[in-house]
């Protein structure tokens, strides 16, 4: 049976079902059926968002003012500030020139290797970042494969800041190549083609036609690179040894001062990584609207 049948079925159905009613006046209540689930949804999010929110804010200030910014520009705060603020900004433009690469050669050029390419990519998504943290110190540190060559030669990996920006370059790795893939396989070939019939090189190719095409996939990808690489916490917790004033990033300075009974200075600190959240959530918003008015005008 095709599409028009079934229809004429239905059609003939619900025809014999209103003969044998009687006449009534079409309804004209509106359904309440989106109302709940707009309510539902609004209290979920109350609940599990803003709540929490809300809390974090109400205790850090419970203190005072005064409280709030002395736990923030204690030494040992400002240390933590200081060392996230230097493992995201050598991380996140590492990975967005990994994946720029890795997202233009799978997505221009045919390889063997591709799929496997893009599953190890994908890896960092699967795997707990407790157990990349582990994984690490299993290659790195004093006892593992390389850690003991590397000391050698006067490099320790494992409870520096130097293992801390690796494990965060590892668990961040996805997210500017996840973000290329798809958009730079839609928009396929020609482009890059043209230019090279055209007499362009490689680099001209790049700057010139590709990047401009991805630029604001590329900056969304950026932001939420920068986001989880500030917020890092398994990973981070196994390898960096909890050094007060030394590894210790911001997620951890906050679990000693929680662990330490000192909970207004722990919800200061953390009011401020919510802070850091919040403008990285505002700039994702104002990127992808950007990002889709750009592909829209594309298709028009």
């Amino acid at each position: 049976m095709d599409y028009k049948d079934g229809a004429s079925v239905n059609s003939t159905t619900t025809l014999d079902a209103t003969l044998d009613t009687p006449v009534a006046r079409p309804a004209t209540r509106k359904s309440i059926v989106p109302t709940i689930l707009i309510s539902l949804a609004l209290l979920y999010l109350g609940v599990v968002l803003v709540l929490p929110l809300i809390a974090v804010f109400y205790q850090a200030l419970s203190g005072g003012v005064t409280l709030y910014f002395k736990a923030l520009v204690e030494p040992e705060a400002l240390h933590a500030i200081y060392l996230t603020l230097i493992v995201t900004a050598i991380t996140v433009p590492l990975n967005a020139i990994f994946g720029v690469m890795a997202a233009w050669a799978i997505t221009k050029f045919y390889f063997r290797g591709r799929h496997l390419l893009v599953t190890m990519i994908d890896l960092p998504f699967s795997i707990s970042p407790v157990v990349a943290g582990l994984m690490f110190v299993l290659v790195y540190g004093v006892h593992g494969w390389l850690g003991g060559w590397l000391e050698s030669w006067g490099i320790k990996v494992i409870f520096t800041s130097l293992g801390i920006t690796l494990v965060t370059m590892f668990i961040t790795l996805p997210f500017i190549a996840r973000e290329l893939l798809p958009l730079m396989q839609e928009q396929g070939r020609d482009a890059e083609e043209a230019a090279v019939s055209l007499g362009a090189r490689g680099w001209q190719v790049f700057w010139y036609v590709t990047l401009p095409n991805i630029k604001w996939g590329l900056l969304y990808g950026v932001i939420l690179c920068n986001a989880r690489a500030m917020g890092e916490f398994g990973a981070v917790s196994v390898v960096s040894g909890h050094i007060r004033g030394a590894t210790n990033t911001l997620p951890l300075h906050i679990e000693i001062l929680h662990n330490e009974f000192q909970f207004t200075a722990a919800f200061a600190v953390a009011s401020l990584l919510t802070l850091l959240a919040v403008v990285t959530l505002v700039l994702k918003r104002l990127v992808a609207g950007h990002h889709h008015e750009h592909q829209r005008r594309k298709h028009l």
